[in-house]
């Protein structure tokens, strides 16, 4: 996968050149994302965060085997390419069950702009056109009234709530489920 274009903006896999504009951007947005960022549970301490380098080549392995598809999400200002985000089509399972799920996180300087939902929707149809998913999910925390909104503008209905799903900011939180289907997959 090279990249899929919307316009001015560009969804590709994230690369080492781009670790400058990565750093700043997380750096900006720390606060901003902090409450909604998955945490590793106490029986993971002992597993470090890889660096930048170490996550790149990890990302990479995933998408050469197609099991995650994690993408930066660059705007193009003029003749430069701004990341301002990322998402991932992740836990992608073939078989009988042919689907995945979609998490994403955007520049607070560009939230409310459209770009998060754009983004979902063509990762959506690359995952429906080209990997012939039948099924995408989207899960996010209950609280989380922007990520609702972009679930919904995206197309994703809601499905229900699970308990306890994710560690995120340091504790096991509900999560409530937005999903869409392909009807062309039978």
């Amino acid at each position: 996968m090279k990249k899929i274009t919307d316009h001015e903006l560009i969804l590709k896999p994230i690369r080492f050149r781009d670790k400058t504009q990565w750093d700043e951007v997380r750096a900006i947005n720390r606060d901003w994302l902090s409450p909604w960022e998955a945490t590793r549970p106490q029986v993971d301490q002992n597993h470090p965060l890889p660096t930048y380098y170490g996550m790149v080549l990890q990302l990479n392995r995933e998408l050469r085997a197609l099991r995650s598809i994690s993408l930066g999400i660059f705007l193009i200002e003029g003749k430069n390419e701004k990341l301002i985000g990322q998402i991932t089509l992740g836990g992608i399972i073939f078989g009988a069950m042919r689907g995945a799920h979609i998490g994403y996180w955007i520049d607070q300087r560009y939230s409310a702009r459209g770009y998060t939902t754009r983004a979902v929707k063509a990762l959506s149809n690359y995952g429906f056109d080209q990997l012939k998913l039948h099924r995408i999910e989207i899960n996010l925390r209950p609280e989380n009234e922007a990520s609702k909104k972009v679930a919904v503008k995206a197309g994703f209905a809601l499905e229900g709530a699970r308990s306890n799903y994710l560690h995120i900011a340091g504790d096991w939180r509900d999560h409530i489920t937005f999903v869409k289907e392909n009807p062309a997959v039978k």
